[in-house]
């Protein structure tokens, strides 16, 4: 090798580690293909959304945030590989991603074992703590029981669970059950199809037979398209036999068709109708970024929220380690879109919850809220009693 190319050679290494040392990595992992699609490539892209503000203000700690992306593939083993991947190869600060429950447990093992960190945004079950896990999405106590205590105080007392078949909806719909059986309300039925099914004429055939009041829904990802379209066909509307959902927000409704959900209800802990400054503004720069006419959802803000968490705790530790910054997240405060937010001791948020009913453009319009911030508990005392986090 001459002078010069050794000359050369240094320099492109030494510009190399220069680059590496004014960037943290982070992994973003959700299912861009697959049955989940439908739901999670905006929840990427809110990321992505945060992480652009982030680097144009300045970055972290002096560091602009380089995001890698992976695709979950609506594959639950997968997430577990692409997990592995960006924790040991890319030696990424922290993860942002999953929303079924079915890949988060996937991932589980994988963060604990190699002392990563993920921020998960979506609602899900409780019944799990882990020092690996930020758990932003709702708990139970969050988005289930206000929706059954909603149902209730309409004079809904005869109740049919409906859901897919995976750890979520099958744990959500046990808690849901100990309540009804509590409030010596009406269990009418319980049913489930696999994650992706189109074919619900069984179960329509049972909640005929059954004449509920009211359908709870945890049916996740494109299975509503198909469950709401021989719903209608069946006769039912709004009007008739209300469905509140625990997974179709504002996308969903654009993809599932506006005409098919007005009407019906949600629950959530954010909708794109908020009225507070911090969500106009998400609002507004997500949808200059990804289109005028994009739909924002509950798990979308909180995806987005995770980074800016995420960045205040790193700040706060004044560290990228996950173990530091787990320990320096509890107690961070944000006004957020969702609202006042708090991160609890258990890697938990306390938040507003919030019951909105679908209109005509696929918008919510928040019918009945909390009274202020919900902490969050992770085990139902009536489903999981005297079990609490570590």
């Amino acid at each position: 090798m001459t002078y010069r190319n050794l000359t050369a050679s240094l320099t492109l290494l030494l510009l190399g580690n220069a680059l590496a040392q004014g960037t943290v990595k982070v992994g973003v992992l959700h299912s861009l293909t697959g049955t989940m699609a439908i739901s999670e490539i905006t929840v990427a892209n809110a990321a992505q959304l945060a992480v652009d503000e982030i680097n144009a203000a300045g970055g972290v700690m002096g560091k602009k945030i380089q995001v890698i992306k992976e695709d979950g593939a609506s594959d639950w083993p997968t997430f577990a590989t692409k997990a592995e991947k960006l924790l040991t190869q890319d030696k990424v600060a922290a993860v942002f991603g999953g929303w079924t429950s079915a890949s988060r447990k996937a991932m589980l093992p994988v963060f604990e074992k190699n002392k990563g960190l993920l921020f998960y945004p979506v609602q899900f079950e409780g019944n799990e703590c882990s020092p690996n896990i930020i758990y932003t999405g709702a708990q139970p106590n969050q988005q289930a029981l206000p929706a059954l205590e909603w149902a209730l105080s309409k004079g809904y007392k005869n109740i049919f669970l409906l859901g897919s078949d995976y750890v979520y909806p099958r744990t959500a719909n046990l808690i849901l059950k100990k309540h009804i059986a509590a409030k010596g309300t009406n269990l009418a039925g319980e049913e489930y199809v696999a994650l992706g099914g189109t074919e619900f004429s069984s179960v329509i055939n049972k909640i005929k037979a059954a004449k509920p009041d009211v359908i709870i829904n945890t049916l996740n990802g494109d299975s509503n398209v198909s469950f709401f379209k021989q719903y209608q066909a069946a006769g039912y509307s709004a009007a008739t036999l209300p469905v509140i959902s625990f997974s179709i927000a504002e996308q969903e409704a654009q993809s599932i068709g506006p005409a098919l959900l007005t009407g019906q209800y949600a629950t959530w802990n954010y909708f794109q109708s908020l009225p507070n400054a911090a969500n106009k503004k998400f609002v507004a720069a997500y949808q200059k970024k990804y289109g005028a006419k994009a739909a924002i959802t509950d798990p979308m803000a909180h995806a987005y929220m995770d980074v800016y968490l995420w960045k205040a705790a790193v700040e706060k530790a004044k560290s990228f380690d996950p173990v530091a910054v787990r320990k320096a997240i509890v107690g961070v405060s944000t006004d957020s879109p969702l609202g006042k937010i708090t991160v609890d001791k258990n890697g938990s948020l306390t938040q507003t919850v919030y019951t909105g009913q679908s209109g005509a453009g696929g918008q919510f319009k928040v019918v009945a809220q909390s009274g202020g911030v919900i902490a969050p508990q992770p085990y139902d005392a009536l489903a999981f009693p005297g079990k609490t986090c570590p």
